[in-house]
């Protein structure tokens, strides 16, 4: 069974394709990114 597909839409229309975990569905919700090493 392929893995399940899912995709992150940014509000400036960039579009990341990548692999989801957990229940199907359409979410809205917040980004975190955080580049520190501690």
């Amino acid at each position: 069974m392929p893995a399940p597909t899912a995709k992150l839409a940014l509000a400036d229309g960039t579009v990341f394709a990548g692999t989801r975990f957990g229940a199907e569905g359409e979410v809205y919700g917040e980004v975190v990114f955080n580049t520190s090493m501690t």
